[in-house]
């Protein structure tokens, strides 16, 4: 079989499907259709073989403007991959019917997503999510691609994966924690006074810092590091950050991207979690981790990008001794014990 995953999110929604890939790619051969914020997260998922980029005018934190030369130009890519089947995954609050649409348009055999809406003749399988207690996004989509007939392989356990990273390629300490200040969604991150300060208690507790942050962040990172941590902001790549991830004793970070990032690879993950999406869904998922920040404010559950109260309260009242406690205590059995 010739399946299409499609994830038209960025790297941290892209890497939470990754257990659902794999439970495909068990059924034939998988390519994934991304974003252009996602696409470098699924070049590193375990059996992935290709990736088409597609950017979705209704998704994302800035939607692409509708421009039917894209549209045309994806409808005759997907139809000439041939493809048996597609899953279309999105997150709770999305409809897959815009890009069922055009799947059908490619002529998909047949097409599963999860939709609350009636979705006519568009899908083939329509799972619905189940009600109760909430489903980490991770579950939800093994739970669609199960409805879908698909499951993971023997001795799969599901976690999230990357392809093994190579070197980061940048000189790193022996021992150290990782500061990821900045977010994909400005209401998902740390202020940057109140991540600096995370970086001056760490240091100041006898650890090294390396301060990890995107080419459009290189300003936040060197705010951040301030004269003490080492400052990586704009000197990795997606891989080379998981190589980063991979190396670090924990990190520490928003509801973002690199805290699923390392989660795939293995990472103990303090997540200063801003609670416009629930954590049960969004929280590091399989690692130990420990989340911080109100959970009960005004904006909760708002899906709000820019944080709508002043102050950002959530993450704000986190002390960074906290932040250092919260490390200690998820790297407790590295620390090497001294008379």
């Amino acid at each position: 079989m010739r399946l299409l995953a499609c994830r038209l999110d960025n790297d941290g929604d892209v890497l939470v499907t990754g257990p659902a890939v794999r439970a495909l790619a068990a059924a034939g051969t998988v390519d994934v259709l991304a974003s252009p914020a996602g696409a470098g997260a699924a070049r590193l998922l375990p059996g992935v073989r290709d990736v088409l980029v597609f950017d979705p005018p209704w998704s994302g934190f800035a939607p692409a403007p509708v421009d039917p030369a894209a549209v045309g130009r994806l409808v005759a890519q997907v139809h000439a991959g041939g493809y048996d089947e597609a899953v279309v995954f999105t997150s709770f609050h999305q409809s897959p019917l815009p890009l069922a649409l055009l799947l059908r348009m490619a002529g998909v055999p047949r097409i599963a997503a999860s939709s609350v809406d009636y979705p006519g003749s568009l899908l083939d399988v329509r799972h619905r999510r189940e009600e109760g207690p909430e489903r980490h996004e991770v579950e939800a989509a093994l739970d669609l691609v199960r409805a879908a007939g698909h499951d993971l392989p023997a001795g799969d356990d599901g976690r999230l994966r990357v392809r093994t990273p190579a070197g980061a390629g940048v000189d790193l300490p022996e021992r150290f924690v990782v500061v990821h200040p900045g977010a994909s969604v400005p209401a998902r991150a740390p202020l940057p006074e109140q991540a600096a300060a995370v970086v001056g208690a760490l240091r100041r507790s006898g650890r090294d810092v390396v301060v990890t942050g995107g080419p459009a962040e290189r300003d936040l990172t060197a705010a951040v590091a301030g004269d003490g941590a080492l400052d990586l902001g704009g000197r990795t790549d997606l891989a080379g950050l998981a190589a980063v991830l991979a190396a670090a004793d924990a990190v520490v970070v928003g509801n973002t991207g690199p805290a699923h990032l390392a989660a795939a690879v293995g990472t103990p993950v303090v997540s200063l979690f801003s609670p416009v999406v629930p954590a049960a869904r969004w929280a590091p998922y399989g690692v130990p981790h420990v989340l911080l920040g109100d959970q009960d404010v005004v904006c909760a559950g708002s899906r709000a990008r820019e944080c709508p109260v002043p102050g950002h309260p959530c993450l704000a009242s986190v002390a960074p001794d906290r932040v250092v406690a919260a490390v200690d205590a998820l790297t407790r059995e590295l620390l090497e014990v001294t008379p």
